[in-house]
């Protein structure tokens, strides 16, 4: 048995053979380990618990299978599905994490975060952040018609592609200087993250990183066995 974790698959309609990857993933591999962990992202867009869209309703089955199954899945927030809440939490049968969670798996004692809080060189983001996680703006939205939601996540999807065109992939990635400082405060010698969609592993100061990649032309996931073994796994998505 084995704990895997996910980040970046970024789940809508419009992206069929992520989704059947994502759903064969889900039958093939996470219903034979103890735990899943999904690191943010897992749709493209998430305007509520309330979204009706048959689409949805197919994801939130997939993963409530698998946790009926007896595998412990955990979800976190990413930057493009942080309206993600309890009510999503309670039909999949996931547990919400928090934007930084450290944990031992197999063995193994990590710091587990989207990655996003790392990118700290792209203040621009970092400003929006911090609007877009804040209660007040949350309580808003969510208060908000659901069509509403829908053209107001489309326009953040368009500026947000617009304004990633501009930076430099330096901007975009994370700090150096942030990694060694989170790994530090949370005094871990291993962490995991995706958000950058640059798959790979890193040596710092502090220990290992290990970054996964977003789910495209190839699936990323990581498997952690027994005594704490990490292997970065790609697989060919048609």
């Amino acid at each position: 048995m084995s704990t895997l974790l996910i980040s970046d698959l970024h789940l809508s309609p419009q992206c069929p053979a992520v989704s059947e990857a994502f759903f064969g993933f889900l039958k093939n591999e996470a219903v034979h380990s103890n735990s899943l962990y999904i690191l943010g992202d897992l749709f493209e867009t998430w305007i509520g618990d309330d979204d009706p869209e048959p689409f949805s309703r197919q994801v939130i089955l997939a993963l409530k299978t698998v946790s009926d199954s007896g595998v412990s899945v955990y979800l976190m927030q990413g930057n493009r599905d942080f309206l993600i809440g309890k009510k999503f939490s309670h039909d999949t049968g996931c547990t919400l994490l928090n934007d930084y969670h450290t944990c031992e798996l197999e063995g193994k004692k990590v710091l587990l975060l989207h990655g996003d809080t790392l990118c700290t060189r792209d203040k621009p983001y970092q400003r929006y952040r911090r609007i877009a996680r804040s209660r007040l703006l949350r309580w808003v939205l969510m208060h908000l018609p659901l069509k509403v939601r829908q053209r107001i996540a489309a326009k953040w999807r368009s500026q947000s592609m617009e304004s990633n065109s501009n930076k430099s992939e330096n901007i975009m990635d994370v700090s150096p200087q942030e990694v060694e400082q989170t790994m530090e405060k949370y005094c871990i010698d291993t962490m995991i993250h995706g958000h950058t969609h640059r798959p790979n592993r890193h040596k710092h100061l502090h220990g290992e990183r290990l970054v996964l990649g977003d789910w495209g032309q190839n699936g990323w996931f990581i498997r952690i066995k027994d005594k704490g073994t990490l292997d970065l796994v790609s697989f060919k998505i048609k």
